[in-house]
């Protein structure tokens, strides 16, 4: 097992249960375990090499990002989507990243716009690709940096488990079918209007919510058109 760190190594290593946890997110997010599929402690125990206390300690871990759900007395399974997740999870993540991108555009660093940039410069080549595994990875960090220029501790914790959640759900989406130049013209929008001399909060706040809704609806028109064949895998 390769176990990743904090990512600073003036940090303390992570401890195991968090590095399990780290290895068993990316593994449901990349698509190795289905919706619905039961995490067997003792194939695990193996695949990483650990005993079954930081294993648990990983799925609980696991279950508050909202990834698996853990049954008593039957076990450790990962979660399914389905129309009620979706609907819950994308009007509170528009008002919350809406707000945080309002926050940001008042306090936001000349550092964190040419950080904007140059991961808009990414996405645009990605694009150009039609790379969109890269692209959504780049999308992500697109976000997290406005995110993180909001200043609000509460709300920047709050919105890193729910994008967590939303990653989930992105790449669930094997067939997504957003087109990619489309959304990378809306996130050239949102640079440009945190860019301006004078930014205006209110409209960056209207952008970034109209832009998760979409999403939002591109995601329900999906599951509708597939749950009548499968109905619990969509991840």
């Amino acid at each position: 097992m390769d176990l990743p760190t904090s990512g600073d190594s003036k940090q303390k290593p992570l401890g195991l249960g968090a590095q399990v946890a780290a290895l068993l997110t990316k593994a449901i997010l990349e698509g190795d375990f289905r919706g619905g599929e039961q995490l067997v402690e003792q194939e695990l125990q193996s695949r990483y090499s650990v005993s079954r206390s930081p294993l648990r300690e990983a799925f609980r871990e696991l279950e508050k990002k909202g990834l698996v759900d853990i049954v008593p007395r039957r076990g450790t399974f990962v979660k399914r989507i389905t129309f009620k997740d979706i609907q819950n999870h994308f009007p509170v993540r528009a008002v919350l990243e809406g707000l945080a991108a309002r926050l940001a555009a008042g306090s936001m660093t000349d550092q964190q716009r040419q950080e904007l940039a140059a991961v808009l410069e990414r996405m645009k080549d990605a694009v150009a690709h039609q790379d969109t595994g890269a692209y959504y990875q780049h999308h992500l960090h697109f976000h997290e940096i406005f995110i993180a220029a909001s200043g609000n501790d509460l709300l920047i914790d709050t919105l890193q488990t729910l994008r967590m959640q939303n990653l989930w759900h992105r790449f669930s989406y094997r067939y997504y079918q957003e087109n990619l130049e489309n959304s990378y013209g809306v996130h050239q929008q949102i640079y440009e209007l945190f860019s301006a001399a004078e930014p205006d909060g209110d409209t960056i706040r209207t952008v970034v919510e109209e832009h998760i809704t979409v999403a939002m609806e591109r995601f329900l028109v999906y599951l509708s058109r597939h749950e009548h064949h499968d109905p619990v895998r969509f991840s």
